[in-house]
Parts: structure tokens; sequence; C-alpha cells
């Protein structure tokens, strides 16, 4: 299967238009038509219908596949091509948006001012960023029990280690009835309402999942949604929850709440870099953080 052709079929199928992708991809209409007739031929089935233009049965599956593959042939080309690249003078770090404790705040602040980029990215997308060489290094975040690694998707082959670890608390109103408690059970919060912010805080399928099934075998049904945010700002999601439009956990250095004290999760920060070892300010940021973390624990 040609990579080339791959990527024409995914952009017509995506834009849903052969003209549309042309543009997109700087080709004429004409060659994306034959680039599309050329991978229906070499896998001998067809996998858009024309008018309108949509994805067979065949084009639906073979887009579940075609972005793992062409992720998988970028980090490739961007892990060779770092053999042959100058020392890096420069940082670029990717992070998600709490992914940012003291702790890295700190290593960042003693790297020299010029020549680092920060970028705030949704924590699915540093993976990727850091595979296809968008990023040197990233910072990714996620409830886990203690010790215990994150799952990672498998973008390419990327070391992860442990940067920090905190309690989580539970992010509510002043006046609600549960604000004085001393700590909190996720089970006992199935059922309250929940702020979803999947970038700004912790997904909620991640709670839902953290909670055994009951009786009725109720696990992943609880935890419902009274609204959504879709932003990245951490203040603005401590802001909704005070003002009562649901809760929101988060790490305890990010907000005030109360301890979450079941099931025993953390709040755990990882860096990411490709397999080989990073060089120049990267390698100075990672030599800062595992220094402070073994000071942490």
């Amino acid at each position: 299967m040609d990579p080339h052709l791959l990527r024409t079929y995914v952009a017509v199928a995506r834009l849903a238009s052969f003209s549309a992708a042309a543009r997109a991809l700087g080709y004429t209409q004409s060659a994306v038509s034959q680039h599309v007739a050329a991978l229906e031929t070499d896998l001998g089935l067809p996998l858009l219908t024309r008018r309108p233009v949509a994805p067979t049965p065949a084009g639906e599956r073979l887009l579940e596949h075609a972005g793992s593959l062409l992720l998988r042939l970028d980090a490739a080309r961007a892990d060779l091509a770092r053999f042959a690249a100058a020392p890096r003078r420069t940082l670029t770090l990717a992070a998600a948006p709490l992914a940012l404790p003291p702790t890295v705040l700190d290593a960042l602040a003693a790297l020299p001012a010029t020549g680092v980029t920060l970028r705030t990215l949704p924590r699915t997308e540093i993976p990727a960023a850091v595979a296809t060489g968008a990023a040197d290094l990233g910072l990714v975040d996620g409830p886990a029990a203690p010790s215990d690694p994150l799952r990672l998707p498998d973008v390419a082959p990327l070391t992860a280690r442990r940067v920090g670890e905190e309690p989580l608390v539970v992010v509510l109103p002043a006046g609600h009835p549960l604000a004085g408690r001393a700590g909190l059970g996720l089970a006992d919060l199935v059922d309250a309402r929940w702020i979803d912010a999947p970038d700004a805080g912790l997904p909620l399928e991640r709670l839902r999942a953290a909670v055994p099934a009951g009786p009725a075998g109720s696990a992943g049904q609880g935890f419902p949604v009274s609204l959504r945010y879709e932003g990245t700002d951490v203040r603005t999601l401590t802001a909704l929850a005070a003002a009562g439009h649901g809760l929101a956990l988060l790490p305890r250095t990010a907000a005030d709440g109360v301890p979450l004290t079941a099931p025993r999760l953390v709040h755990r920060v990882e860096l990411l870099h490709t397999g080989r070892e990073p060089t120049g300010p990267a390698a100075e940021l990672a030599r800062r953080l595992a220094t402070a973390e073994t000071t942490a624990r």
C-alpha cells in the first residue's frame, strides 16, 4: 500500500470532496482522482462512492487503520532524521495543561530564557507530537495508582519517565454539602453532577473506569455531565466548579478542594522523548526533572 496514495485517500474521505482535497494537498483534481483509483486497484475494493463522495464500508475500515499507519511512517522518518541532525540548541516542549506542576516550572525557569517554546496541547496529541518531531519533549498526565505508569497510545517507540506524583482533590462550591469533609471517595460521587473538561481536567471516563461495578453492573454509567468545557484553561475550569456548574477532579497544586481518599489514585506526570537520549536543552531539562523527582521521593 503506497502511503502517498493513502494520504490522498484520507484527505478526500475527510473533506468529502475531490476538489477540496486537491486544494488542500496542492494537486490537480485529476491527480487526486488518479491516486484514489490507483489505491482502489491495489486493494481490489471500492473505497469511495462518487456522488456523494463518502467512504464505502471498506473505505471506513481503511480510515480506522490509516491514522496510525501514517503516524508511524511520520514518526519513523522523524526518528531517522535525528541521526543526521546537528545537536539542538533550542527546546520545544509540548505539555498538557495539568502537566506543569511547580517542579516542572522551576526546571524550565533554570534554562536559558531564549530558545524555549512551550506548547500546550491536549494530552492525547502529545505522544504524536514527540514521535513526529513536532516537539523535542512531551509532558503527559493522568490519574494512576501510586507508582503505576500511565497508559499511552502506541504511536511509536517512546521513553516515558515519571517526573511527579501528587494527591488529587475534588473541586466543589464552598456551600456544597460535602465541602467540609476531610476526604471523599469517588463511589460517593457517582451520581453528582460533573464538568466534562477533557483537555483542562481529568477525563471522566478515567473516573468511571476507576469505580467498580455495583450490584446492578452500573460501572461506566455514573458521573453525569452538567456542563462540557472544551478549553484548556485550568483557572476557567476551577471557576466553573466554584460557581456550582459541576464537580471537577484536579491535582492538589492546581486547585483547592477536598482530598480524594478512595480509590487510591494520584495525579501522575511523565516526560516523553524518543528512544534516543535527548541532547542540548532537552537533555538539561530532563536531568533537572529527574533530580527534582529523586529529591521529592
